[in-house]
């Protein structure tokens, strides 16, 4: 009741979607009407990205939000979904939008959608669902008399259709006139104020949940507690699929006969239709029954494994400077995995199928690189407790992930990468922000009050942990990665092991420096230099 009123929403499209949750959430609207919008959601990845609500699908279709009404009234009214093909087309220098489109379901899809909210009820509840659609399963224009009698009568009210008015004229418009445009653009900045606001609050909280009860911890205080914020990390910011099954059927041949290495292509199955791969390089120079570290040497977006081992000239020197074939050179055995973020958007449709279930990118890539380790420890010439990671860009990303989940990595380096990622995911007042890019994949559920890069730096200790920066590093300004790093460096003293963190500065650009970082592995994974 609003004043003494009863209250009852009516939607059509997306308004039918923001009243259909509304009453959800709301036991004060006694109907509701939704036209245009109920069905499934199994292709929730196909519609506009501000639908893809990370984890709805796992607990929530349209039939369960409906249950949420009962024993209120609700009104589903078949009719034609306003249409979208796609966002719009790139105008004033902008690009990047998401793919997204809205179709209308086939009826049959909408009053089984329907029917199923039904089922969550034994047969003597009151439920007040109605379903309207056309003669022969078609649609109905918005707003039916019989959708609208069904509403009026949910209320109390009763309802008479409409008959065609007897005076041609337009009543007058009595209206101060209104600006839509111009209503539209304060509506949106004061959402844009909102959310900035929010990038300093989230900054406050960590520092008040994450940081603050870890004061005074030394190192192994801190693996003890680690284990529950690593959990929280996996399965509720990036989403944990289950381990990779046992049998890793390896697969490999022969690709590299260099003077200092040899290497092979592998093959690793890890789930049903799932597999990882990724070019081994074994130094020459190994001898029987000697176990070597191993480097991972990860790749950056649209990239693949070879991109990180040829020599100048190929396609990938440039950034990667051959980093995984030199370390090899130097009696590492190194291992270049591929990453599945290659193909613009066909890989970022992963990310948007994996969301809704409550799982991104990653909750693949670490069920792969899971499955790397296995194999990798299971090679007799390897020394399973002294295995490293090292990425660029993309692969820098990996390197913040991907060792904070898998602790069987002994260290990590985070090239090309490393910055403030909440703001860079979300800021509006920089241009470095993905907000003005493509990379719509790039958000994460929850992060900003839970884990920027310090804290996931903070789940890689008591393990070394290293960045390597550019100054010319258009990624993010050298003020954002050193502000960052910042936090790093105390936790690691507060704990006492500030020696086993570093941050290297060096001229240049988005690339490999491999100098401090290839010292930082020598020292760390115990590698004669």
């Amino acid at each position: 009741q609003v004043r003494g009123q009863t209250v009852g929403i009516a939607g059509y499209g997306e308004g039918g979607l923001i009243g259909f949750y509304a009453s959800a959430l709301a036991p004060t609207v006694r109907a509701t009407l939704v036209s245009g919008y109920f069905g499934p959601r199994e292709r929730l990845w196909e519609e506009p990205i501000y639908r893809n609500v990370f984890n709805l699908v796992r607990e929530f279709g349209d039939a369960e939000i409906a249950s949420m009404i009962a024993p209120r009234s609700l009104i589903i009214e078949y009719s034609e979904t306003p249409q979208i093909s796609g966002p719009p087309k790139p105008h004033d220098g902008r690009t990047g939008a998401a793919p997204g489109r809205i179709w209308t379901p086939e009826r049959h899809e909408v009053e089984q959608e329907f029917n199923r909210a039904r089922e969550f009820f034994p047969a003597n509840f009151k439920t007040d669902f109605r379903f309207v659609s056309g003669n022969g399963g078609t649609t109905v224009l918005p707003g039916s008399d019989q959708a609208l009698g069904y509403f009026a009568e949910a209320l109390g009210e009763s309802f008479e259709p409409a008959t065609a008015p007897k005076a041609p004229e337009a009543p007058p418009e009595l209206r101060l006139p209104v600006d839509i445009q111009e209503r539209q653009k304060q509506q949106v900045k004061e959402l844009v104020d909102h959310i900035q606001h929010e990038l300093v609050v989230c900054e406050r909280y960590r520092n008040e949940h994450f940081w603050k009860p870890l004061a005074n911890l030394n190192a192994s205080q801190w693996a003890e507690k680690r284990q529950s914020i690593h959990d929280k990390f996996w399965d509720e910011v990036l989403g944990g699929f289950a381990s990779p099954q046992t049998d890793m059927n390896p697969r490999s041949r022969l690709i590299y006969d260099a003077p200092k290495y040899t290497g092979y292509e592998v093959a690793l199955d890890v789930w049903p239709d799932v597999f990882a791969w990724g070019i081994l390089l074994v130094p020459k120079d190994l001898k029987p029954g000697e176990k070597r570290p191993v480097v991972v040497c990860q790749h950056g977006l649209e990239g693949v494994p070879k991109d990180t081992i040829e020599g100048p000239g190929s396609n990938g020197y440039g950034p990667y400077k051959a980093f995984t074939a030199r370390l090899a050179e130097q009696g590492f055995i190194t291992f270049a995995p591929h990453n599945p973020y290659r193909g613009q958007d066909k890989f970022r449709v992963l990310q948007r199928k994996s969301n809704p279930l409550g799982r991104t990118l990653f909750s693949t890539i670490i069920g792969q690189h899971e499955q790397i380790l296995n194999w990798l420890q299971a090679l007799p010439f390897v020394d399973p407790q002294r295995i490293g990671f090292y990425g660029l860009s993309y692969g820098g990303k990996s390197a913040m992930r991907i060792p904070s989940v898998l602790d069987r990595y002994a260290l990590s380096i985070c090239s090309a990468d490393f910055n403030d990622w909440v703001k860079k995911c979300a800021t509006v007042d920089s241009a470095y922000s993905y907000i003005f890019g493509g990379e719509y994949d790039m958000p994460e559920w929850d992060l900003g009050h839970r884990f920027n890069y310090s804290e996931m730096a903070a789940l890689v200790a008591p393990r070394p942990f290293m960045v390597e920066r550019g100054h010319g590093d258009g990624v993010a300004p050298d003020e954002w990665v050193a502000y960052e790093f910042a936090k790093v460096q105390r936790f690691y003293d507060q704990l006492g092991i500030g020696d086993r963190t570093q941050i290297e500065f060096f001229n240049g650009p988005h690339t490999i420096n491999g100098k401090g970082t290839f010292e930082f592995l020598h020292q760390h994974l115990r590698w004669p230099n």
